[in-house]
């Protein structure tokens, strides 16, 4: 764990839970894609800098999950870094509270306010800036949230953060965190068709084709879909097909889990209305889903 790891002259990830990318235009400056889940990882990113002799120049974030950007503020208070961010991804990277209120619905209890939901914040600049690397181009991956991106590097490898899953974790978790539906099926399209030297999906293996595997996530996407329409033959209420999925899936509900499936849950609620497969109805105070 930890360990780096070179796919190109210039490229390089850092073997962990969520992978950082390392992109080395010259022999001393260095730029990180993401930054790890904590304290603890902006320290072992620390140390590979060091031993390398890479000044830290930026962190160029995909997209504001504090497993993404829990390393910012410890590697930004070390190095005077820039953190390279944009949009609602900026908001939420300035201010991290946003993430678990997000993703409960309202301000979230102790539970939820920890270094897996919650990072520290850190100070951004937007990727219009000046100062941005003119030869790293910025590509827009919507759908896993709100306004996730991947870098692609002078070299024609791509960092795509989490548009795709391994088959193991898909397998594992069955209900990957999806923020909207729709987009993130029109990203695996754009994905699919992209040629490039190297892909390094944070939560995958690198490779250079990776076609068999985002037709993978696409399936399971519908095959979730599918589930939840059966599950909703019947009228049933949130909580009731939360529940379900939960048993279907074999799942363990907590706090975490309550918000991350729910909230994907309730993304897949919409996209089903929006596509005139679910209908909705309101029954003794009771937001009601049924199959159409």
């Amino acid at each position: 764990m930890y360990e780096l790891v070179q796919v190109s002259e210039k490229c390089y990830y850092i073997n962990c839970p969520a992978k950082i990318g390392v992109y080395a235009p010259d022999k001393d400056n260095v730029y990180l894609v993401d930054s790890g889940n904590d304290k603890d990882a902006g320290r072992k990113v620390r140390q590979i800098l060091d031993k390398n002799g890479w000044h830290l120049t930026a962190i160029l974030t995909t997209h504001s999950n504090a497993d993404h950007i829990g390393g910012n503020k410890y590697l930004q208070g070390q190095t005077g870094c820039k953190v390279y961010s944009g949009g609602i991804e900026a908001a939420f990277t300035e201010y991290p509270v946003l993430e678990p209120s997000f993703l409960y619905g309202g301000y979230p209890c102790k539970d939820l306010r920890h270094k897996f939901l919650m990072a520290q914040e850190s100070n951004v600049t937007d990727f219009s800036d000046a100062s941005f690397p003119k030869e790293i181009e910025v590509i827009p991956l919507p759908g896993h949230f709100f306004d996730m991106v991947g870098f692609r590097m002078p070299d024609g490898v791509v960092f795509l953060a989490d548009c795709i899953s391994s088959r193991e974790t898909l397998e594992k978790y069955a209900v990957s965190f999806i923020y909207d539906v729709g987009a993130f099926l029109e990203t695996l399209d754009m994905v699919e068709k992209m040629e490039v030297a190297m892909f390094v999906p944070a939560h995958a293996g690198a490779s250079a084709d990776i076609k068999e595997l985002v037709c993978y996530n696409r399936d399971k996407v519908h095959e979730v879909a599918e589930r939840i329409l059966s599950i909703c033959e019947k009228p049933l209420n949130f909580e009731g097909i939360l529940q379900e999925v939960f048993k279907d899936y074999g799942l363990s509900m907590n706090f975490e889990q309550y918000v991350l499936v729910g909230s994907t849950v309730r993304s897949y609620l919409s996209w089903l209305k929006d596509n005139g497969k679910l209908a909705n109805m309101f029954q003794d105070n009771l937001l009601l889903w049924q199959r159409v």
